[in-house]
């Protein structure tokens, strides 16, 4: 159980310091790329929060994000729209991870507040079944 907790708890800081940047009103480039790598952190942060919560709480296995997501929807941690959004989540992770180019950036960016509720809702399903 603890090392759920603490996985709860890193990603929690992750998520801090990603709604940081979401909160400021106009970001310079370096900010707004700052602030994808802090959705990109933060989402496996709490990916891998929720991989140690299933297999500690749940008794369920899930190797890689998309598992986590939909056996996190089984658990009812997340809602069928909410799991849908969080899978396209794990999609927009994955572009930004592989490759970058400016077009992709600010569309990524323009997520990123959205995403962040959707992170924060997350780990308070889990945090709340702790």
């Amino acid at each position: 159980m603890e090392r759920v907790i603490e996985r709860l708890r890193v990603a929690r800081r992750a998520l801090s310091t990603l709604q940081e940047l979401t909160t400021k009103p106009e970001l310079s480039v370096v900010e707004r790329d700052a602030a994808i790598q802090r959705f990109e952190y933060t989402f496996e942060a709490t990916w891998k929060a929720a991989q140690m919560f299933l297999i500690v709480i749940e008794g369920i296995t899930a190797n890689s994000p998309k598992s986590a997501v939909r056996a996190c929807w089984q658990a009812g941690l997340l809602n069928e729209e909410n799991a849908q959004r969080a899978l396209q989540m794990c999609e927009t992770r994955n572009m930004t991870v592989h490759t970058y180019n400016e077009t992709l950036a600010l569309s990524v960016y323009r997520q990123i507040s959205g995403y962040a509720d959707l992170l924060d809702l997350w780990l308070k399903a889990m945090e709340k079944k702790v």
